[in-house]
């Protein structure tokens, strides 16, 4: 039988997250010389792979250094997609690339057309390479002040990579486990160079290029155009959201300074982007703050970008729909451009997919623990866009609330319509040659 591009990519995924869940289920992978089990080393490698974030146990307390290498290679794979892995292997062997890898090539990056994916991919490769090594080099700079030379650079590789596929694993659990980054909630460099990173990673590897061979705003493709102003327009609310409710919660903002209260804020603001990492406990966080959070953890970042969501174009198509609405219009304007009633369609689809995921996985959470409908929520939204934020419950998970957010990691890593069509590829344009009168129907 023929696979399709998007049942290759879907069983690609699976076959990487069973390989690297083999690997962190021997005893070798934990410090402690005994095996984890592999349910956990399942739902660590699914974890890794769909750069969420969630763990079970603390990265650096459990994990060996082979744990923590095979954790970081799964990071780097699921952050760029197996298919670009594939490739670079095939460059490293001077193989050509087929006619199918590059149709798969091209479904990885939401791509319409096969001119120059290839290329597409090198450059890819290139940047990747380039921005991570800088930020390593940036952070080592800093860590080997705190854990010295080899250690400290060692933490500065696995934090840029971990920063730039938007993963959120972290490995300073040596003071205190699961602390995250809030060790550095007030350091201006460690903050600045994450957020960075994950920004970046977070933009797309299509709006790079773009913005590589722009040169100006004014040349960008629409589809730039619309992630910078977006991502732009969610950062400011989520700065000034956090800023705001947070100013004077004791457990939050309250007792830091000016300069970390920004700080903390507009990290915060970025993190929820998928990215995972923290420099103040969620837990401690008014409920307002948590609500912002998950909303800007569900829309998530940018097409063919290493984060997760519905993504962020997708929220600007819906929002942009809803003011042609408003405003009495019969199509969806943005930067005098008309928006295709597909893309429409399809962002309709994609939300209502998402919401029926996040709330079937919230249902199961809250049936199976005891905790409360926001904590379930909460932990279900931080799976599907792949984030890693949690207000504390991770660890304390029964068997069958492990095995869902694994399937909603993964689902939430590949998209959620993409394995729907991968899943259902034969019932797809039965009904595609003739079209059925139109009628109305009442609405709201």
């Amino acid at each position: 039988m023929q696979l399709k591009p998007t049942q290759t990519i879907l069983i690609g995924f699976a076959l990487i997250i069973l390989i690297g869940s083999l690997l962190l289920n021997l005893p070798l992978a934990s410090k402690s010389g005994q095996s984890i089990g592999f349910i956990d080393a399942a739902f660590t490698s699914t974890s890794a792979v769909c750069v969420t974030g969630l763990v079970v146990v603390d990265t650096y307390s459990h994990w060996s250094l082979f744990g923590q290498i095979v954790i970081l290679l799964l990071i780097q794979i699921g952050g760029l997609g197996f298919m670009t892995m594939a490739t670079l292997f095939s460059f490293m062997l001077k193989r050509r690339i087929s006619l199918k890898e590059r149709l798969i090539i091209a479904e990885s990056y939401n791509q319409y057309t096969l001119q120059g994916i290839i290329k597409l991919v090198r450059r890819v490769l290139i940047a990747t390479f380039i921005i991570e090594s800088i930020g390593a080099f940036l952070l080592s700079l800093r860590f080997i002040q705190d854990f010295g030379v080899l250690n400290g650079i060692y933490k500065g590789i696995f934090h840029a990579v971990s920063a730039f596929c938007n993963a959120g694993f972290d490995i300073m659990g040596q003071g205190q486990p699961f602390s995250s980054l809030t060790a550095y909630s007030g350091d201006i460099i460690v903050n600045l160079i994450i957020t960075s990173l994950i920004i970046v990673g977070g933009l797309g590897f299509v709006v790079w290029d773009d913005i590589y061979n722009a040169k100006s705003y004014k040349k960008l493709h629409f589809h730039s155009k619309i992630v910078l102003f977006m991502t732009g327009s969610l950062l400011v609310f989520g700065f000034f959201s956090f800023l705001l409710l947070e100013f004077n919660n004791g457990a939050t903002l309250a007792s830091l300074s000016g300069k970390d209260k920004i700080l903390v804020s507009f990290f915060q603001s970025v993190t929820p982007r998928t990215a995972g990492f923290n420099t103040v406990n969620f837990a401690d966080m008014r409920k307002a703050s948590v609500l912002i959070t998950m909303l800007l953890m569900f829309i998530g970042a940018a097409p063919g970008s290493t984060g997760g969501g519905i993504k962020i174009t997708t929220f600007g198509v819906l929002l942009l729909t809803a003011i042609s609405v408003i405003k009495g219009r019969e199509d969806t304007e943005i930067f005098k451009r008309r928006i295709s009633s597909k893309i429409v369609t399809r962002a309709l689809t994609i939300t209502l997919l998402a919401l029926l995921l996040v709330f079937t996985a919230t249902v199961i959470l809250a049936s199976a623990e005891n905790i409360t409908l926001a904590e379930a929520l909460f932990e279900a939204i931080s799976a599907f866009a792949t984030v890693g934020l949690s207000l504390g419950i991770t660890t304390e998970l029964a068997v069958v609330s492990k095995i869902t957010l694994i399937a909603t990691m993964f689902i939430g890593r590949i998209g959620i319509l993409t394995v729907v069509l991968a899943l259902m590829s034969r019932a797809q344009d039965k009904n595609a040659s003739y079209r059925y009168r139109e009628e109305r129907i009442m609405l709201g």
